[in-house]
């Protein structure tokens, strides 16, 4: 199919982009495992799993491309399309995580994808999602400020409703329900869309993909190299614990992957590669970390 043809060609082309980007600031180059499913598995398709570790600036950095086809829609993706339940169907899309070494410099993550679907008898449907979101363990007011007016920046061109409702999307998405906290200080999320058509649609990831090296890599070159100690990297390792929470529990995207039987080691590059928990750790009033839960993780306007 043309459409999913020029999908593939681009996201292809994203992820060359930004891990040769990432590499030029770490001096790592990322490890390239292509795969492809093997018959008889319940999803078929290939996909390009990146993967930088250790390294002296991204601790552990993962960009993947995936491109499957499975005979039925898994629960996760039907849940505001319940025509399309158990059609088959084809997904495509680029998602990365960086975890940086520095705790001072944040957590990002960024994913567009599309899946299409063609019912018996019916017309292909086509729906992209993606966005980013930035979870500093530290909060700097002109990060937040700098990687939200990206975020808005790349949604201009499709209407001035898009940036307040995605904005608001991943403030209620990227949410430790659990806990009543959020993830980080957002982004933009967006799911589901088919309002805009294919070519609408396939726009609106180019623009969010395009823009997502603008919006994260001048904050990690900011913040790369900020003197810290142990304190700070305790705290680090305590609050990634909240990000594995968060991916195990309510990431559709995780459960999308596991439901339908996609590769499980790229479905989980998302994970940091070293994390803790404390049972009921509350940071002293007045610190940096408690100032972290009071200004940064709450939804607040930033543009």
């Amino acid at each position: 199919m043309q459409q999913v043809d020029a999908v593939r060609a681009y996201l292809l082309d994203l992820q060359e982009r930004i891990t040769s980007a990432c590499t030029a600031i770490d001096g790592t180059p990322f490890l390239r495992d292509a795969w492809e499913k093997a018959p008889g598995e319940p999803l078929q398709g290939n996909g390009i799993t990146m993967i930088l570790e250790q390294g002296p600036v991204l601790e552990r950095a993962g960009c993947g491309f995936s491109h499957v086809r499975g005979p039925r829609l898994p629960p996760s993706a039907t849940q505001h399309r319940p025509e399309l339940a158990g059609a088959p169907f084809e997904a495509l899309g680029v998602s990365l995580v960086f975890h940086p070494r520095n705790p001072y410099a944040p957590t990002v993550h960024m994913n567009v994808r599309m899946i299409s679907a063609a019912p018996a008898g019916g017309e292909p449907a086509f729906w992209f999602g993606g966005g980013m979101d930035l979870t500093p363990c530290y909060g700097f007011d002109e990060d937040a400020i700098h990687f939200h007016a990206a975020c808005k920046q790349a949604l201009e061109p499709f209407g001035p409703d898009k940036h307040p409702r995605f904005k608001k999307w991943c403030d209620d998405y990227f949410c430790l329900k659990h806990r009543n906290e959020q993830r980080g200080v957002g982004g933009i999320f967006f799911d589901d869309v088919s309002e805009l058509g294919f070519e609408g649609g396939f726009a609106l990831i180019r623009s969010v993909g395009d823009g997502f090296p603008g919006a994260y890599l001048p904050i990690l070159e900011r913040r790369k190299d900020t003197a810290h100690g142990e304190r700070e990297r305790s705290f680090q390792l305590y609050r990634r614990g909240r990000y594995v929470e968060f991916n195990l529990v309510w990431d559709r995207g995780t459960h999308f992957g596991l439901q339908s039987g996609g590769r499980t080691e790229s479905i989980l590059l998302s994970m940091p590669p070293v994390c803790s928990w404390a049972y009921r750790q509350e940071p002293a009033p007045g610190t940096p970390e408690a100032q972290l839960y009071a200004r940064y993780l709450q939804p607040r306007e930033w543009v």
